[in-house]
């Protein structure tokens, strides 16, 4: 996986070596543009036979440097070891690596020695994986508490290496004294946005000041670059106990940040020691960070969760110098926060639920042929009680769904009429409860420390199920019976995050722990303005709890076309992780509904099968890494079983596959839609003597709604009519995936949406009843006379996705494809997913 290279002293066999990295540095000198300045490696290379006097001479004519005989030596191995490690990562041969060498590097300049640095390792190393490996971009990432002027001042004219820097400044009182370390230094020429310096002007830094920077400054910056390797100047001189840093960071925060890191790149990371002057605390630093390169889980940082003012100003001041030249930073508008091995997972496959029997075949199959199943271990379901039921529904709920198991069909059919959006059978209850205990089970032998982490292929789903009700294809909630289960079994109080990224809001969530402070509930879902499923204003990004629970409910309702990993990661940066940190879990569920994926009939987004490992790799450095992925919704096969595979395999420790290009947002398209927008969330302690109850709280004091890198401002779905409809601007804009604005729009300008001339389902199109079709009749389900539409296979009508989606429910349990739309005549196919205009001769006559 990695490889730990250590160079502590000398031996008479390395001179080859010395002299192979001799015309390395050369040869770099020459990429670099600076040839001509060959001559201060010579004068590198002749220290080693200089007497005393003349070192002291040379060393003084620098900036803070000593000087040995041994030291071009020494600097020479210390480059060759990370040229080894870049060789073997990229080659494959290894996942990750840490160099541990001496001297450090970061401060050397093209040709001149400084602080303590002869030659510039991770610059050298830069420039060799692009000319040996072509690699094209290259993220340089330095937390020693020094500001590396020499790497800044390489690259700040290179757009194809970013530079971040978190250092000590005081406004320039602390070493090297630079302005170039502040803010404002952001890169010149072509390398103008590609140089980050984050600089603190206190001592005293803690975890969540370090955290806070790379969730809000580095990693959208990060995501939005798209490394193909990411170099780290790991200096440890900002842990608590160094005498020069004066910082309080734990070593395990660099566990931490070296496990976000790995989210990039496919995981090529390579960690090359810098500083570090309290032995102890160095050697402490190393070791977390190496846990972390062998797949370890995250350990828990102490208090406090919450960053510093001083932090938030400096990361402020930081975005805004960067805010015009990342789209990532312009996300929220004017927003500023104030802010594996063996059988470590766990896998349970539940039974198979009338409602789609596939998704569970289909999701384990994937896992088999991807080889997940085999690394997992394997743990048997079982019933929930009765009593563990209770924990979160009804007793009259619980009987209710109990009495279904001797009901005649007809029966359950008039019992699900009571119920929105559900379908009953004899085995509902006993699948209901096999879905609720396997999780049980899941999450037992993750508390227990029998397994890191686990995924649930259970159904049927459950978010939407109420205390006393079922919904949305849910009768029990599986997600939230699974947080007060384990909360029952935990020896101590347990706070539990249950994160929910299935395109529908889940209201029975909510509203379960909507007065409770130890659960915290985070839901990203499509809303559109109330109209999609379950239509309810409770998805409104203001129901933020009540009573004691006030602020421990988070809403992110989408309300545009198609948001997908862009988006979703966007969310996750700027509002997920930094409220998760803060609230600082013992366990993470995640309701993994898989509709919003790209594919996926009902949800309409296109998030992908990376996207979803990244937000899990985030969510894994959290509670210790102890998190438990739920089934939740999902109906196209192919989506959920690619989707769910892939969040497994990255709690299997596996890299996390690169992100299809992110489309950027221009500045005036972002901005136009965040408008009125600032301040949308506060972070406020609320420290209280009562130690069982987190010591924060959140308030959602204003608007955070429209969280979108590139937010549409129209709407394309299903219900829009095709073949002889057009549509204004302000529907509708031929720009879609451009990356660049589209011109102004005037009043007369009209666009039309061409249809499919043929599509594999028009087989599926059965004679028009003897009757003919009454287009005014209402929805079968609901009743409503708004914006119906007709299945041309069994010419049942229902209404359409922004009313109560009753058509696209009865498509997926039905798998009737093409639909016809009474507003417009407009036909609509689900698998192909687009318009279609044919004739279809026949009984039906001509569908167009």
């Amino acid at each position: 996986m990695f490889i730990f290279s250590c160079v502590c002293c000398v031996s008479k066999q390395e001179g080859a070596c010395r002299d192979a990295v001799y015309h390395v540095y050369c040869s770099i000198l020459t990429v670099l543009n600076v040839s001509n300045r060959k001559e201060y490696v010579d004068l590198m290379r002749s220290t080693q036979r200089m007497d005393e006097d003349q070192l002291k001479t040379l060393a003084d004519s620098y900036d803070s440097v000593y000087i040995h005989p041994e030291s071009y030596t020494c600097a020479s191995l210390a480059v060759g070891s990370v040229l080894q490690l870049v060789d073997k990562v990229m080659t494959s041969e290894l996942r990750n690596g840490f160099s541990v060498a001496r001297p450090p590097g970061h401060h050397a300049q093209v040709d001149q020695m400084n602080g303590y640095c002869m030659f510039n390792n991770l610059a050298i190393a830069a420039r060799y994986a692009q000319t040996r490996h072509r690699v094209e971009r290259v993220l340089i990432v330095d937390w020693d508490v020094h500001h590396g002027q020499g790497i800044q001042y390489i690259f700040q004219e290179d757009p194809s290496v970013l530079y971040f820097s978190v250092h000590r400044y005081e406004e320039g009182l602390f070493w090297p004294h630079l302005p170039e370390s502040d803010s404002s230094a952001v890169g010149t020429g072509s390398g103008e946005g590609y140089n980050i310096n984050l600089p603190w002007n206190k001592i005293g830094m803690k975890d969540a000041d370090y955290v806070a920077a790379f969730q809000q400054l580095l990693l959208p910056v990060a995501y939005e670059f798209q490394p193909q390797l990411v170099l780290v100047a790991a200096g440890f001189d900002s842990v608590i106990g160094d005498p020069k840093g004066e910082m309080s960071a734990s070593p395990q925060c660099f566990s931490v940040l070296t496990h976000m890191l790995l989210g990039l790149a496919q995981g090529k990371l390579l960690l090359v020691l810098e500083g570090g002057y309290n032995l102890q605390s160095t050697a402490e630093g190393v070791c977390a960070c190496l846990r972390s390169l062998l797949g370890e889980s995250c350990p828990r940082l102490g208090s406090p969760s919450i960053p510093s003012d001083s932090a938030l100003k400096s990361i402020s001041r930081s975005i805004s110098a960067l805010y015009p030249y990342w789209t990532s930073l312009q996300v929220l508008g004017n927003l500023m926060l104030n802010v594996l091995y063996g059988n470590d997972v766990i896998l349970v496959v539940g039974s198979h639920h009338p409602e789609l029997p596939q998704r569970i075949q289909r999701i384990f199959s994937r896992h088999d042929d991807l080889g997940l199943v085999s690394r997992c271990l394997r743990i048997p379901a079982r019933l929930a009680l009765e009593e563990e039921l209770a924990l979160c529904h009804s007793l009259e709920h619980i009987a209710n769904i109990k009495a279904t198991e001797g009901m005649k069909t007809r029966d359950l059919h008039r019992l699900g009429d009571e119920y929105n959006s559900i379908f009953i059978s004899t085995e509902s209850y006993r699948s209901a409860r096999l879905a609720a205990g396997a999780c049980f089970n899941a999450v037992q032998a993750v508390l227990t420390g029998q397994v890191r982490n686990g995924v649930a292929i259970v159904r049927p789903p459950g978010h939407h199920a109420e205390k006393d009700a079922a919904c949305g294809f849910c009768f029990f909630n599986t997600a939230a019976l699974t947080a007060r289960y384990a909360q029952s079994i935990s020896q101590k109080p347990l706070r539990v995050l249950i994160l929910d990224w299935d395109v529908h809001h889940g209201n029975g969530t909510q509203h379960i722990f909507e007065e409770d402070d130890s659960v915290l509930y985070i839901s990203l879902h499509r809303y559109e303005d109330g109209t999609f499923f379950p239509t309810s204003e409770d998805a409104h990004y203001n129901r933020v709890g009540e009573g004691k629970g006030a602020g421990f409910n988070v809403n992110i309702p989408w309300n545009g076309a198609k948001m997908g990993d862009a988006e979703y990661l966007a969310a996750f940066h700027s509002v997920v992780m930094p409220i998760a940190r803060e609230f600082d879990p013992g366990l993470v569920l995640v309701s993994a509904g898989f509709d919003a994926a790209r594919g996926d009939p009902l949800g309409g987004y296109q998030v992908t099968p990376p996207g979803y490992a990244h937000l899990t790799h985030l969510l894994m450095g959290l509670a210790g890494g102890r998190v438990l992925v739920i089934l939740e919704g999902g109906y196209n096969l192919t989506a959920i079983s690619e989707s769910m595979s892939a969040c497994t395999s990255i709690l299997l420790g596996d890299p996390a596959l690169p992100l299809p290009p992110l489309p950027p947002t221009s500045p005036q398209r972002s901005s136009q839609h965040q408008q009125g927008h600032t301040h949308p969330l506060r972070l406020l302690a609320n420290c209280g003597s009562n130690p069982s109850r987190s010591c924060l709280k959140y308030k959602v004091k204003e608007k955070l709604s429209k969280i979108s890198v590139r937010r549409r401002s129209f709407t394309i779905e299903a219900e829009i009519s095709c073949n002889f409809s057009v549509f204004s601007r302000e529907q509708f804009s031929p720009f879609f995936f451009s990356q660049t604005p589209p011109p102004p729009p005037t009043q007369s300008t009209m666009y039309v949406v061409d249809p499919l001339s043929w599509c594999p389902h028009l087989d599926s199109v059965r004679p028009v009843p003897v009757g003919g079709i009454d287009v005014f009749r209402p929805c079968e389900d609901c009743g409503t006379d708004t914006e119906n539409w007709i299945c041309l296979c069994c010419y049942k009508v229902y209404c359409g996705r922004y009313v109560n989606q009753h058509m696209l429910t009865h498509g997926v349990s039905s798998e009737h494809r093409l639909v016809l739309s009474f507003a417009d005549l407009s036909v609509w196919c689900y698998s192909c997913q687009a318009y279609v205009h044919n004739q279809v001769r026949g009984g039906a006559g001509q569908i167009e």
